[in-house]
């Protein structure tokens, strides 16, 4: 045999190998989702966080009902600002591509500095909120599920399970986003309920104001949660063989 000469059959590309195309990433503008969910997230915001950045329990949009219920509130809602803040940068594909390194760091501060907090804080608060049992138990449901969903996505990127990890965010996702649709569903709410005010609920402006707020609690967050799943289990596009 002389030297150079290689007398091995060549390689089989695998038929995995063979169907599988690598697509080009789409550029950031081209993800038409994106700019309209920041605009909604920077809006909510800018509504939901003034109050409690003045430290001014005469602003508060919920009555307290314990003598730290106030403080415990601001921090959820801060906390929760920065869970929502850092979520968006989450399902951000251009930056899990083309900045893995932010995606890290921006993930722990989703669940650290956002989730954990916010969502601890939320048990609490949820325990005892002043809007009555059936709200009660959907705020504390909703706490344990979004600490839960998050903290099984955080442990499946540690232990390199990234699809598990995908889905779990995705699902944690939801849960943080509920609370913009909780504050639209309430309007909407009122405006059906508001006239059963004499009927319905007897006169009771107290009986009014829980059902609505309890409509809100419970339809936004699972809501969101099934709207998640649904798109989780919805089948992937076929791609074109090579």
């Amino acid at each position: 045999m002389t030297a150079g000469t290689d007398l091995r059959p060549p390689r089989v590309q695998p038929a995995a190998e063979r169907t599988i195309r690598v697509e080009p990433g789409k550029h950031w503008w081209r993800r038409p989702w994106i700019a309209p969910l920041g605009l909604v997230v920077v809006a909510f915001l800018a509504y939901a966080l003034p109050p409690y950045l003045a430290f001014d329990p005469a602003l508060s949009r919920v009555p307290s009902t314990f003598p730290a219920h106030y403080l415990f509130l601001v921090g959820h809602v801060v906390f929760g600002s920065i869970a929502m803040v850092t979520a968006l940068l989450q399902v951000w594909p251009w930056i899990r591509r083309k900045h893995p390194v932010l995606h890290r760091y921006s993930g722990r501060a989703y669940v650290f500095a956002g989730v954990l907090p916010s969502g601890l804080l939320a048990l609490t608060i949820g325990a005892a909120t002043p809007f009555g049992p059936v709200t009660r138990a959907s705020d504390v449901l909703l706490a344990v599920l979004w600490l839960g969903t998050t903290w099984a996505g955080y442990r499946a990127a540690r232990e390199r399970r990234f699809g598990d990890h995908r889905r779990w965010m995705v699902r944690s996702f939801a849960l943080t986003m509920s609370i913009i649709l909780n504050r639209l569903i309430g309007p909407i709410a009122a405006i059906f309920l508001g006239p059963q005010l004499a009927t319905t609920f007897g006169g009771s402006e107290i009986a009014l104001g829980q059902s609505i707020a309890a409509l809100g609690a419970w339809v936004s967050w699972t809501v969101a949660l099934i709207a998640a799943q649904l798109w989780l289990d919805r089948k992937p596009k076929r791609r074109a063989s090579v």
